[in-house]
């Protein structure tokens, strides 16, 4: 429309949109029409920047126009309200007087009437009551009086084969029934009319059997009818279904399958066939006499939709064995790889379903549009679809089956939804899956220990070579991660997110399975050293390191299992990024389900998803879940750290991991990969230790505070304090290890889980974190990533690697020094303590040297080194003796 001229057009055409927004762009979009009518060249910003500058205008025109107005209005009010008040009064006043004069006229006309007409006035009243209620009991009377020929006309009736008019003479009779009620001819009555049914029904039972295996639809409508005037409706859907179903029953009885048992009915020459082979058949089967049911129940049924459901539950219930039973049995056959079967079973389900809800879509508006043709029988059943198992009587029907299902009946003008809402077939028929969607954990959990074990079965042989079992667990680990995702295809295939608690407990077992196999692998102490200790011919100006060639083998082994544990780490973060979007996806859909299940739902079929919706495996878990992986993807300030160099088990401000034990396990396997490691480094210090506490030095007699005088007066010490030999090769040794790490530099391997190295803690990571930090400005070429910040990764350089190492190497030595060498020493001398006293203040300062503080060591050197009065002080006024002070006081004798 063209922009308005004035303030009243501008007002009036905005009250005629309810969106502002939409009022705007409309009167935009107009004058851009009108303009390229009068110009086809294509409107520039300016144009409309200008038709807005008068949009604007006009609009500030039209505000000062409705605040006058307002104004003016306002104005009326006030002066027209104290006046308001009066009229009201004035209204009430006439109503009071208007209220008496009515009175006052009724009162006159009562007066008007004699009182003898009152009377007779009355008295007519009184008669055409009794009247009324004596033609009330005539007509019972007579229907009662119909009683006593009731049973001759009915069997003359049957006799003669007139059935309709035989119901219809028993429904006039049921309808007098309720004339003796609280009689004693109730009983008899009741006994009798029961009789007749029966005999109504034993007359129709053969003919309406012919009459529907020939599928004579006319002759099976008027034998509803007469079913329905006898309240026998239930009766006659049984007839129907028993009959109708008969075929695929037969064919799911007498099948032969190879996975799920012999079949007691099955021809012993059928040949068999598995039972995912067979079920599509099935349903095809099935589909097929559906889609002839189609056809007839319309013109039998007043019901079509519920009709058709209630055949399709009673047919599966009739079912031998069992639906539930035969996947039993599957599973029982298939074992670990049962969920594969299961899955194929529920795709074909599931197929079958899709095909039967277009079906009863379509029978659906053919009985709405019955109904709206003036077509629906006469009689038409309850719409309660519960109604007939409610309202069954207490006689025996001919046509009773145990465990038979009653029809639902719906009412054939109903909606489309609610026919659909009433029927139940499709829980029918993915309640059988339910048990084993509920057990889905444990069974992912056994199908993928059974992949695990052919993982493992295929590489027995190929892991003799120590040299080749690094390599062989990364491609080992391709294997597993593959089998794991197809866990993913797995879980929303079977139970469509329900299970997702139980797939992160499968997985997670998985890994964790997958990787302790590894670590019992990997030996935590060094091997024997060969016959030959000859030295390498290292390239790496290294031949001086006591280290033979059995030992850089180890330690090259070593080193490439913890390569390949980082590897492994990363293929395991890689896969639960994808974990993670599988389930941020579930969530999505799940949310979207329970804000709007109408137009989304957790499974693609109703029944299956509503069966899913009221088992266990909607539970809280399963929605804590499901909030906590939405809740990790939202935005965050920075990039998140790097899984390829993470260095602690949680990163502070990255999303909680799912997979936690698998994690673990890694960490355990690089810890033990790394005790190996240090085992082989440290291994030739070790052996300087091996004869250390059984040395003669210990027991040397004298006492180094003694002097002893010559001829000349001149005194000479008796025991000279410098280190011992074996004290100078392990401090030789500790100051060579910088060397072995420069070596190594560009190996990341090394960065790899360094808050699983035995005697580092995080506050130590931290501290070396924060020293590259500050100190790798410009960063060095070889720069190794770890996750130690809150927000972003800090790059880690070689020498907070080997910092991290060289403390932990001398720790662990030390280590060993304090709890399995010095403990070994038999006694100690005042000379041999002296020795020790020198070797572990010389130790501690070459410690001191690589970063390392060893309390323990000074410990025992402060000790140590006591005379026998001081040791036996200390030793009588502590108050807890600690295992230091214990081990010193046996070696000196200061127990006695």
């Amino acid at each position: 429309m063209p922009l308005p001229t004035s303030t009243t057009e501008l007002i009036s055409s905005l009250e005629q949109y309810g969106d502002t927004l939409s009022w705007i762009n409309d009167v935009l979009d107009a004058s851009d029409d009108d303009d390229e009518a009068d110009s086809p060249a294509p409107t520039e910003l300016t144009e409309l920047d200008e038709r807005i500058t008068q949009l604007l205008t006009t609009l500030d025109i039209a505000c000062e126009d409705t605040s006058s107005l307002l104004e003016h209005t306002i104005d009326d009010v006030s002066r027209g309200v104290p006046r308001l008040t009066y009229d009201l009064h004035f209204m009430k006043d006439n109503a009071l007087s208007l209220q008496a004069a009515l009175e006052k006229v009724l009162q006159r006309a009562n007066d008007a009437v004699p009182d003898s007409t009152s009377v007779a006035l009355d008295h007519l009243r009184h008669l055409d009551m009794i009247k009324g209620r004596m033609e009330a009991t005539r007509e019972a009377l007579r229907e009662a009086e119909s009683w006593s020929s009731l049973e001759l006309e009915v069997t003359s009736l049957l006799a003669e084969r007139s059935y309709a008019k035989a119901a219809e003479r028993l429904s006039e009779a049921s309808r007098s029934m309720a004339v003796f009620h609280n009689t004693p001819e109730y009983e008899p009555r009741r006994t009798l009319m029961v009789n007749l049914q029966n005999q109504l029904e034993a007359s129709l039972s053969s003919a309406l059997v012919a009459a529907i295996n020939s599928q004579d639809v006319a002759v099976c409508r008027d034998y509803f009818s007469i079913f329905c005037h006898i309240q026998r409706e239930t009766e006659f859907r049984n007839y129907y279904n028993a009959s109708r179903r008969a075929s695929v029953v037969a064919l799911w009885n007498d099948v032969s399958l190879t996975d799920c048992g012999p079949s007691e009915s099955a021809p012993s020459a059928q040949p068999s066939q598995p039972f995912t082979d067979f079920l599509p058949k099935f349903y095809g089967s099935f589909l097929s006499l559906l889609n002839l049911e189609r056809v007839s129940i319309p013109a039998i049924f007043p019901d079509p939709a519920l009709t058709l459901s209630a055949f399709i539950t009673s047919t599966l219930s009739s079912l031998q064995p069992t639906f539930s039973q035969r996947l039993s049995s599957l599973s029982s056959h298939h074992g670990e790889a049962a969920l594969h079967q299961l899955i194929s079973s529920l795709r074909a389900t599931e197929e079958f379903a899709a095909s039967v809800e277009k079906l009863i879509e379509k029978m659906s508006y053919t009985g709405i549009s019955s109904v709206s043709d003036g077509q629906s029988p006469e009689l038409s059943p309850p719409s309660n679809p519960r109604s007939h198992a409610r309202r069954r009587s207490t006689r025996m029907s001919m046509s009773w089956r145990p465990g038979a299902h009653l029809s639902s009946a719906g009412h054939g003008g109903a909606s489309k939804a609610f026919l659909l809402d009433g029927m139940e077939w499709d829980q029918e028929l993915f309640r059988p899956f339910l048990d084993f969607q509920i057990d889905y954990g444990s069974l992912e959990r056994r199908l993928l220990e059974h992949a695990l074990n052919k993982i493992v079965s295929s590489d027995t042989k190929d892991r003799v070579a120590d040299a080749d079992r690094a390599r062989l667990m990364k491609e080992r680990a391709v294997d597993a991660v593959t089998v794991a995702e197809e866990s993913l295809t797995r879980c929303t295939a079977f139970t469509y997110g329900y299970g997702s608690v139980g797939l992160l407990s499968a997985l997670d077992n998985f890994f964790r399975s997958f990787i302790d196999i590894w670590t019992a692998d990997v030996r935590l102490e060094k091997r024997i050293s060969s016959s030959q200790s000859q030295r390498t011919a290292s390239g790496h100006d290294l031949s001086d390191m006591d280290y033979t060639t059995q030992d850089w083998s180890d330690f090259q082994r070593s080193l490439h299992l913890l390569s390949s544990a980082r590897a492994v780490y990363e293929r395991i973060s890689g896969f639960e990024t994808k974990l993670r979007s599988s389930l941020v996806q579930t969530a999505t859909r799940f949310r979207l389900a329970r804000n709007d299940p109408t137009s989304f739902t957790t499974a693609p079929c109703r029944g299956e998803s509503q069966v899913l919706e009221q088992s266990p495996l909607n539970s809280a878990d399963l929605h804590a879940l499901f909030t906590s992986v939405e809740a990790d993807i939202q935005p965050r300030d920075g990039p998140l750290p790097s899984s390829r160099h993470s260095q602690l088990p949680v990163v502070p401000g990255s999303p909680d991991p799912l997979l936690v034990e698998a994690r673990r396990a890694v960490f355990t396997f690089a810890n033990s990969c790394q005790i190996s490691l240090q085992g082989t480094i440290l291994s030739p210090l070790r052996k300087h230790f091996a004869s250390y506490a059984s040395s003669p030095l210990w027991n040397t007699p004298g006492d180094p505070k003694s002097r002893r005088t010559t001829t000349n007066d001149l005194q000479v010490p008796s025991f000279s304090l410098s280190p011992s030999d074996a004290v100078q090769r392990v401090a030789e040794g500790l100051l060579n290890l910088p060397r072995l790490f420069e070596v190594y530099a560009d190996d990341d391997a090394l960065a790899f889980s360094l808050h699983t190295l035995p005697f580092v803690d995080s506050e130590t990571l931290k501290g070396l974190s924060e020293q590259s930090s500050s100190e790798a400005l410009p960063q060095p070429p070889h720069v190794r990533r770890a996750s130690l910040s809150t927000t972003k990764p800090i790059p880690l350089d070689p020498d907070a690697v080997s910092s991290a190492w060289l403390s932990s190497l001398g720790h662990t030595l030390l280590e060993h020094l304090t709890t399995a060498v010095l403990p070994n020493i038999p006694s100690l001398s005042p000379a041999g303590a002296a020795q020790l006293a020198s070797d572990l203040e010389y130790l501690s300062n070459i410690v001191r040297a690589v970063n390392v503080e060893f309390p323990e060591l000074d410990r025992w050197k402060e000790l140590v080194e006591l005379d026998d009065n001081e040791g036996k002080r200390r030793l009588s006024e502590a108050d807890e003796v600690d295992n230091v002070l214990r081990m010193v006081a046996r070696l000196r004798s200061w127990e006695k």
